[in-house]
This record gives structure tokens, C-alpha cells and sequence, in this order.
């Protein structure tokens, strides 16, 4: 039997805080589930392989952020809060009131911004390879992108994904967007424990066991999620902990077959009722 193809996806341009935000629109039913990548990547590298398992009985959103992939620039910073001010904006602009949220680096502080700030429209949230406060990160990372050059990333896959697909396809445009990357939310502190305790979604956090986080802030973050507790005695929380093995922060999805199996479980439990996740 021939195998299966996916079907294309439906896919627009939303016109949200002086950008033409691109979007897909991937499977249907239930929840929808908000897909947001890190920097320098884009759909297709972040989660192209991950789609097919993710869409199978649900509708998947997925967007490219302001420069990436085939949304275009603007004179305007990048930072968290206006990444997740343009998501919000699409998802208005969607009609959609509830999604379930999965995002990726720059992508999960967007999506932590959301459910800390727009708890209305988020079910449930996954934060991949994300701190929630600096102090989480073991250092490097943002030095070395502070430091980028088109000519660094030369030959590969990201340089030549943005010069095929982006709306300004040309090396001045993608230095750009590493300076503006360099400074992402320069001098911003991140959360608090107590908007951390506060949101009002079920949340799985995933790191890699050797990624920029340190692995004692993923526990901490688990533990004001309500987790980290004897689940024999106590149930199991609302909130889990993956910790990839042998995982990086630049792959940190690259392992297909175990990123599914721990997010789409994490997805289609039942939310306990009457749960505490505090």
C-alpha cells in the first residue's frame, strides 16, 4: 500500500503589529495546538518533522515570529513580549479563544508570556529548552549569538532556509536579524516564582540533559509548577518534567519519536478534576 501523505497545509498571512505573519494550519479537531519556534529557525526546522504526529486528530498553528522564516521584518526590536503580543494578535485574527501552547527556546518564553498574561487562551503549555529567570541558564549561549555572523553560519541549513524562503532574501537582512536576535531581551529579568506558581495551566517542561538550562532550574520550575512529589502517594501532577538524553540545546527536538510520545501523551490526558497544580 502506498504510504500515507499528509495533506498540504492551509496557509495564510495575518496583517498584526506591522507584520504579514505567517502562518499554517495543519489536521483538525480538538484543542488547537500553538506551535512556536526558536530563533533562527522557522517552522519547517523547527517542527517540520514533528507535525504529521502532532496533527493526527487535532488542528496545529503554526507561525513564523517577525523575521524568521516567511514573515517579514520590521524596525522594531525582538523581544518576548512583542513576539507574544503578535501571537496573540494571530490567534484574534484566527478567532481562536483556547490553544494548547508548545514552544521551543525564544519560542517558550513567548509561550510562558502567554500563560502568564493571557491565561484565557491557554488549555494547556509546554516550554521546551527555556528558562524562566536568567539565572537558569549555564551561560555561552547568548554570548555566542551575541557575536554571530552571517559569514559563522554560512553553508548552512539556517542560512539557507532564510535566503529561500524570507520575504528580504539577502545577507544584509539576515545580519540583521542575528544583531537583533544578540540583543534579545537585553536587561529583562524573566519571571517570578510567583507568576511562575500562578499559571493556571498544566505545563510540561522539557529540557536536554546536557542543554543551555541547568537542569536543577528545570526542577525548580517543575516544583513551582507543583511537581517533584511522591506520585504513589500523592497522584501524579498536572505538571511533568522530560528531560531528553543526550540532548542539546540545538537539538533539542531532534528526537522525533520520543518528542511525540512525551508531548502528545502530555496533551490528550484528562485534566484531573478538582487537580491542584500549586
Amino acid at each position: 500500500m502506498p504510504e500515507h501523505v499528509p495533506a498540504a497545509p492551509e496557509t495564510g498571512y495575518a496583517p498584526v503589529n506591522g507584520l504579514q505573519m505567517y502562518y499554517e494550519l495543519h489536521g483538525a479537531g480538538g484543542t488547537p495546538l500553538l506551535l512556536l519556534h526558536g530563533g533562527l529557525f522557522d517552522i519547517e526546522q523547527q517542527f517540520g518533522a514533528l507535525i504529521p504526529g502532532l496533527s493526527e486528530g487535532r488542528r496545529v498553528i503554526a507561525t513564523d515570529f517577525q523575521g524568521h522564516g516567511r514573515t517579514n521584518d520590521i524596525d522594531r526590536p525582538l523581544n518576548t513580549r512583542d513576539l507574544a503580543a503578535d501571537v496573540v494578535g494571530l490567534l484574534d485574527h484566527l478567532d481562536v479563544r483556547k490553544v494548547d501552547v508548545f514552544g521551543f527556546s525564544v519560542g517558550g518564553a513567548v509561550a510562558l508570556h502567554v500563560a502568564v498574561n493571557h491565561a484565557e487562551l491557554v488549555r494547556k503549555l509546554i516550554v521546551s529548552s527555556v528558562s524562566f529567570r536568567p539565572d537558569g541558564d549555564r551561560g555561552g549561549n547568548a554570548e555566542a549569538v551575541a557575536a554571530m555572523t552571517v559569514d559563522m553560519i554560512a553553508g548552512t541549513t539556517m542560512e539557507q532556509r532564510y535566503l529561500a524562503v524570507s520575504p528580504h532574501p539577502d545577507l544584509g537582512h539576515l545580519q540583521g536579524l542575528l544583531d537583533k536576535l544578540g540583543g534579545y531581551d537585553a536587561g529583562t529579568g524573566g519571571w517570578s516564582d510567583k507568576e511562575i506558581r500562578g499559571i493556571s495551566a498544566p505545563t510540561l517542561i522539557t529540557v536536554g540533559d546536557c542543554d543551555m538550562v541547568k537542569l536543577e532550574h528545570a526542577v525548580r520550575f517543575l516544583q513551582l509548577r507543583g511537581g517533584d512529589v511522591n506520585g504513589d502517594f500523592d497522584g501524579v501532577p498536572a505538571s511533568q518534567l522530560a528531560v531528553f538524553p543526550g540532548t542539546t540545546h540545538f537539538f533539542g527536538l531532534s528526537r522525533t519519536g520520543l518528542v511525540l510520545d512525551v508531548v502528545t501523551t502530555f496533551l490528550d490526558a484528562p485534566r484531573p478534576s478538582g487537580w491542584q497544580d500549586q
